[in-house]
């Protein structure tokens, strides 16, 4: 269980590299995933000792101070979220995701959200109302078992793909980001990549942003525990491919390039 301590925040509507702004109602993410590159970076400023996954500090006045920041700043996009998942499981009792969207609503910003989590369907009665928005899903893989290991909290795979046919189904763009690829655990053999990105052709997902693994400082002890539990004969493979001279991104990004292409389907690789 994640230690979880409620605090008041100063700001929410924070000028963001990804989009205009970027909203975190939470500092921490219950789906602790081992890779996430907000690890160290939250780790940093919040000063928790506990793991990631290990806590979650709830913004409680989250809606109320963005309410007060989208009347006094310039009209953007908005990324929910970059430091945190928004749909993490605490969003089910405390509801400032939710809060926040209608304050976003009132004043029509685009809104772009990232999720790993089935719960942001929840939503869909206020998504609908939105002039410009987009919901994004992130797989490591269509492979149930990788995402329990590396991303426990985190909705099951098919509980992901039942959600973007929901939203396909209200009207909303949906996209999903395939990444982090995990070394030889997101798609085992070449079938595999190509079924795939069927699915998400599939799906009718507008596009397909692909990213490959960058472990930050730091992140690489927490993935090595979960290899070891897990995948014990991948240890020396992953190492070889993230500190070696391995082909193995090279490879794979010519691979999903001539996927793409085969499909027709919109790609973009962030690698």
């Amino acid at each position: 269980m994640a230690k979880v301590r409620e605090v008041l925040c100063k700001s929410l509507l924070n000028e963001s590299q990804l989009r205009d702004y970027c909203v975190n109602p939470y500092v921490g993410c219950g789906h602790a995933c081992a890779y996430c590159y907000a690890a160290q970076i939250t780790a940093r400023f919040s000063k928790h000792a506990e793991p990631w996954g290990g806590f979650v500090d709830v913004k409680v006045n989250a809606p109320q101070v963005l309410a007060e920041e989208a009347e006094r700043k310039k009209k953007g996009d908005v990324f929910v979220s970059s430091l945190c998942d928004a749909y993490q499981p605490l969003e089910a009792t405390y509801r400032l995701t939710r809060g926040c969207l209608e304050v976003l609503l009132a004043h029509q910003m685009p809104v772009a959200i990232q999720t790993k989590s089935a719960l942001v369907t929840r939503d869909i009665d206020l998504l609908k109302k939105f002039k410009d928005v987009e919901v994004g899903f992130t797989f490591t893989s269509l492979d149930d078992g990788v995402r329990r290991a590396f991303e426990p909290g985190s909705s099951s795979v098919q509980e992901k793909l039942d959600a973007i046919e929901q939203l396909r189904t209200a009207g909303i763009r949906v996209y999903v980001f395939f990444g982090p690829m995990l070394p030889y655990l997101s798609f085992k053999t070449d079938g595999e990549l190509d079924e795939y990105f069927e699915t998400f052709k599939r799906m009718g997902v507008s596009h397909v942003f692909v990213d490959r693994l960058n472990l930050k400082p730091g992140v690489w002890s927490a993935v090595e525990s979960v290899l070891k539990e897990n995948y014990p004969d991948m240890v020396e493979k992953w190492k070889e491919v993230l500190y070696g001279k391995s082909d193995y991104w090279e490879r794979t990004k010519k691979q999903v390039s001539a996927l793409c292409a085969k499909k027709g389907m919109k790609c973009v690789l962030c690698y």
